[in-house]
């Protein structure tokens, strides 16, 4: 099935029912979120064809609108991060081919840097803001002047979206997507949270990523759900959204989660309408777990998952966290998911080379959800895509029960002194300190030890290095021959992106480059 045809039965089902909320107080009816995507299709096609269109924009109804456009065009809608920088999007778009680009108020800037700088057949506007350049048109306007029933030849193809991951160590890649494989992926979600006409949905984390498109946006629009338009997040005015619309449904990064357990200690909001938070995209401590269930809602799955395979690949109910803390759960609906042994980078992992419980090894998985591949970047495919298999890079391990506990990337992973150091369990070794709120490990280049443990650390302020040498020498979680030999102590919180990864090379480049 694709998700058009799943959208189509909503409107026929829910078409007076609200489907969109902004968080400036404006809203749309599911058959007016339908009316507007047909016109935005066929102003498109007028404009490029059967060409892609990237979209930079905050969380708003341009975003979404084009979101179901690309499924009615059949060519995609290629999905830009709101945080990138004017060439770097050029770049991505021109990768992806696109060929019109809407924006938004907010990124007026970066857009009209953008059509300076690269090759757009048409330029959309969608806001309030004096736009001064030649041929870009306003966005109402194109709408109005655009037909209601969708134009005949519309869809052209299959294709309806392209996103970008993270690009944290290389340039992003672009992976594009079909109608049937979104369906899958939101399908999937309504089966994981049992979302229906009733629920409220909050955004808050930027639309263009996956597991906010697939795993949050579509999931309640197949259902019939509201959701409530977060343009940019600010733990405030999110926590007060979910006050003033009774929503039943939030999804949160972890850094988003701190910020907002924090808010709601100060401010108290009431959040007893809360059903459901989903979070994912980092790993999620015990800790966090256990204070986001006491301060916001008890109903917290941690999910796992990556760009290439849709919305998620494991999730873990709720009850899951009481007896085992942690865990991203068992594989999600549509996947096999298999923990095997770690093989360099240059090769692929064996899929029947599974390890025993307890053992850590490489998550790789498999389902008819995934993407067939990137956009124009075939070694990079090559090493991620193998037989019917995606490699996900991730080390994990599998306790006796089947639930899986991600350790690190094995990206991240070096050897000092001939063993194996996993970062992440490093750095949540020094997180237990009272002064520590965050930390980041790697390894630096040493003629004795091949690669010494090196850690930047983010503080109160109130420690030294010899004090979190001291402390991680008398903890009982850290093996003696992991604990850091060398510290770079700061107060600023580590720079992220916005699904809650640090950005590790920005990072070692600024304290140890």
């Amino acid at each position: 099935m694709e998700y058009l045809e799943a959208f189509e039965r909503t409107v026929r089902c829910y078409g007076e029912d609200t489907a969109i909320v902004t968080d400036d107080g404006r809203s749309f009816t599911y058959r007016e979120f339908d009316r507007r995507s047909t016109r935005l299709s066929n102003a498109l096609r007028e404009r490029i064809g059967a060409g892609r269109c990237a979209v930079l924009a905050l969380n708003g109804p341009a975003a979404v609108e084009s979101m179901i456009a690309g499924h009615k065009r059949g060519s995609a809608t290629v999905q830009l991060s709101f945080r990138g920088k004017s060439g770097e999007l050029v770049r991505m778009a021109e990768n992806a081919d696109a060929e019109g680009l809407i924006f938004d108020d907010a990124n007026a800037e970066t857009a009209l840097e953008m059509l300076e700088r690269g090759e757009f057949e048409t330029a959309i506007h969608a806001g309030e803001a004096d736009v001064d350049a030649e041929g870009v048109e306003s966005y109402e306007a194109v709408l109005a002047d655009a037909d209601d029933d969708l134009h005949d030849d519309l869809p052209a193809g299959g294709e309806c979206s392209v996103f970008y991951t993270s690009g944290t160590t290389s340039q992003p890649k672009a992976v594009p997507f079909d109608g049937e494989q979104m369906w899958l992926g939101a399908v999937q979600v309504v089966m994981e949270h049992g979302v229906d006409e009733t629920d409220t949905a909050i955004v808050t984390t930027p639309w263009y990523h996956m597991v906010t498109s697939d795993a949050w946006l579509y999931p309640h629009f197949l259902a019939g759900a509201t959701v409530v338009l977060h343009a940019s997040f600010d733990p405030v005015e999110a926590l007060e959204l979910i006050e003033e619309h009774g929503a039943s449904g939030l999804l949160a990064v972890p850094t988003q989660l701190d910020a907002l357990n924090g808010a709601q200690e100060v401010e108290g909001y009431d959040t007893g309408s809360l059903e459901y938070i989903r979070t994912g995209g980092a790993i999620v401590s015990p800790e966090l777990v256990e204070r986001t269930t006491s301060l916001l809602c008890e109903g917290f799955y941690n999910t796992y998952g990556m760009t290439e395979a849709g919305p998620d690949l494991t999730f873990a109910h709720p009850s899951a966290q009481e007896d085992h803390p942690g865990t991203i759960g068992k594989e999600a609906f549509s996947w096999e998911i298999r923990v095997v042994e770690p093989a360099p980078v240059t090769d692929h992992p064996d899929p029947e080379a599974t390890v025993d419980p307890g053992e850590q090894g490489e998550i790789i998985a498999r389902g008819p959800g995934k993407s067939d591949g990137y956009i124009d970047n075939p070694s990079a495919q090559e090493k991620s895509f193998f037989d019917e298999w995606l490699r996900t890079r991730d080390v994990a391990t599998v306790d006796e029960d089947g639930y899986l506990y991600i350790v690190d990337r094995v990206d991240n992973m070096f050897t000092c002194g001939g063993e194996n150091i996993y970062p992440a369990e490093v750095e949540h070794a020094l997180e237990r300190h009272e002064a520590v709120s965050e930390a980041l490990v790697f390894g630096i280049e040493d003629d004795h030890w091949g690669q010494r443990v090196t850690a930047v650390v983010v503080t109160d302020g109130s420690v030294t290095d010899d004090d979190l040498d001291e402390f991680c020498c008398e903890s009982d979680h850290l093996a003696n021959f992991k604990r850091p030999r060398a510290y770079a102590i700061r107060t600023e919180p580590l720079p992220r992106t916005d699904t809650g990864t640090i950005m590790r090379e920005q990072v070692v480049a600024e304290h140890f480059g």
